[in-house]
């Protein structure tokens, strides 16, 4: 892959939430901070491969739905137990309405 992915409308993710998008056989984490600025991650846990957007964002944390552990989703860093291998973090950009996937 490479260059910019088009993913969807800035207003298809509401503020504190997160959307799935697959692309190119790949599963990414699309998130919207309170504070209105758009992130990226791998898709999926790195416990147990669970699909992240299926978690509850509160701030800049992803709280993975099967076992409670906690990413920081701005750096992909790992905050809780049973997770200790960080996320992969990807590059985002919103121009025109429109938010743009850049993967790592």
């Amino acid at each position: 892959m490479s260059g910019w992915i088009e993913v969807c409308d800035a207003d298809d993710i509401e503020a504190e939430d997160v959307m799935r998008f697959d692309h190119g056989g790949r599963t990414f984490a699309i998130y919207r901070s309170p504070d209105d600025l758009y992130f990226a991650t791998d898709g999926q846990c790195t416990h147990e491969k669970v699909h992240l957007a299926d978690g509850l964002v509160l701030d800049d944390t992803i709280e993975c739905p099967k076992h409670n552990g906690r990413f920081n989703y701005r750096t992909g860093e790992a905050l809780r137990a049973p997770v200790c291998v960080n996320l992969q973090t990807h590059a985002v950009k919103v121009e025109a309405g429109k938010v743009y996937l850049l993967p790592a």
